[in-house]
């Protein structure tokens, strides 16, 4: 049985947890909200006052899952351990149900899991968060949406971290294809929260997949101070922000931003590992050399080449491998890989459909097998939500297909993803770019 627990201000039972602790939590809630300051480090103070208490040691084991870390994962496994012992509500069980399921590597019971918990609790605002990352990493757009849509009417302006949900429900109907609504509602979240990076780069994806480049620029220059400082998830914005500059065909700028905001300090985060890997890649294929800019990447993700545990995370390790040219590492990855297929999981899933294929396909394109690399690529490319991301970053699967197809002379399929990519994005020049290089090309397969 559970005794008399405090609330926090949304009216959530938060059990062991003293009046100073509660205080930590919702500040450390309120940083992972706005993905800003040091919300381990404040929520370890809660822990410090208070180590029964149970949601502080659930916030704490999200904390270390949700940025795919393999270091994160005996760490929450830890703070899973810990809460277990503990007298909690059900509300609170949920939770660590959740977190046991994302421990085993059951992304899809762990998102079950905590829909039930909100659906029960729809002020629960930890459960909505971890939820949604959940649905972003597995690929579930659908699930962006409605997780968030179904606890709104529950919540009103006035109260502590509404910014938020605006944010996740901007972003799940962008991923939806609801642009313009998406954009009604990011932006009302960045004014009643102007430092809310998620919320923030909602708009930056409805900007992106419309192709408004320069509407992009302006919406992420407008304001940087304000979504960067104090920010962990500033460096994926600025990257937002390069893809603009990129589709505009300014490499320089491109290049100013990575050696900058987006890379200059080497960062070994793995999710900004991924956006390093990720521009890079996209320059990759437009023929520039970049192999000083490889280096550090690559010197990042290979100690954790062999980890395995994420095919998505598996994709980016493998760009940097090929830019590097370092086959041994690659072949760890590629191992590393056949094991998650064996394994439990549903990384395993996520490998077998998509991940192992498309890395696969990055080692033919840096090999110059480029017809190998479509041949992998065309098969997954309209499954390929199913392992994780947004639309943006998997138009890489496309951009590399498209541009594998020319390398190899198939000048009839590169005239047809020319064309398809120039419908869906009729102002950017890109488009007509890679039309253009397509007719060449059928001009003179004809000849």
């Amino acid at each position: 049985m559970v005794g008399t627990a405090r609330m926090d201000d949304l009216g959530n039972a938060m059990s062991g947890a003293s009046n100073t602790a509660l205080d930590h939590y919702q500040r450390a809630l309120g940083e992972l909200q706005r993905y800003i300051g040091d919300p381990l480090a404040t929520v370890d103070r809660a822990l410090e006052d208070s180590p029964g208490f149970v949601m502080g040691h659930a916030l704490r084991a999200w904390l270390h899952l949700l940025g795919t870390e393999p270091a994160g994962l005996p760490v929450a496994r830890a703070s899973y351990e810990a809460a277990r012992r503990l007298p909690a509500t059900s509300q609170e069980r949920g939770h660590l149900d959740a977190i046991g399921c994302l421990l085993e590597g059951e992304w899809h019971a762990a998102g079950r899991v905590l829909e039930d918990v909100a659906i029960e609790h729809p002020r629960d605002a930890l459960a909505l968060q971890a939820g949604h990352l959940i649905d972003f990493y597995t690929g579930a757009s659908r699930m962006l949406r409605d997780r968030i849509a179904r606890a709104l009417p529950c919540w009103s302006e006035g109260m502590p971290g509404y910014h938020a949900l605006l944010g996740m429900h901007a972003f799940g109907l962008e991923e939806t294809g609801h642009y313009a609504r998406a954009e009604a509602v990011g932006r009302r979240a960045v004014e009643i929260e102007p430092c809310d990076g998620w919320a923030q780069h909602a708009v930056a994806h409805v900007m992106e997949m419309q192709g408004r480049q320069r509407d992009g620029i302006a919406w992420m220059r407008t304001n940087a101070e304000a979504w960067s400082r104090d920010s962990f998830f500033a460096v994926h914005n600025w990257w937002h922000l390069a893809l603009y500059h990129l589709d505009l065909g300014e490499e320089e700028e491109v290049l100013r931003l990575y050696d900058g905001p987006i890379y200059g300090k080497c960062s070994q985060v793995v999710l900004d590992m991924v956006d390093a890997s990720a521009l890079l890649w996209r320059l990759h294929l437009r023929g520039m050399e970049l192999s000083d800019r490889w280096q550090p990447v690559a010197d990042a993700w290979e100690p954790i080449a062999a980890a395995g545990s994420y095919a998505f995370n598996d994709v980016h390790a493998m760009m940097a491998f090929v830019g590097t040219g370092r086959r041994e590492a690659a072949q760890t990855v590629l191992e590393a890989q056949r094991r998650a297929m064996e394994g439990a999981g549903d990384n395993a899933v996520f490998t077998r459909e998509v991940g192992a294929p498309v890395t696969r396909a990055i080692l033919a394109f840096g090999e110059g097998n480029y017809g190998e690399t479509v041949r992998l690529l065309r098969p997954v490319r309209d499954i390929a939500h199913r392992f994780g991301g947004s639309h943006a970053q998997r138009d890489l699967l496309d951009l590399t297909l498209a541009e594998a197809a020319l390398r190899d002379g198939q000048a009839t399929l590169a005239a047809a993803l020319a064309a398809e990519r120039a419908d869906l994005k009729p102002s950017s020049p890109s488009g007509p770019a890679f039309l253009k290089r397509a007719t060449e090309l059928r001009a003179r397969a004809a000849a």
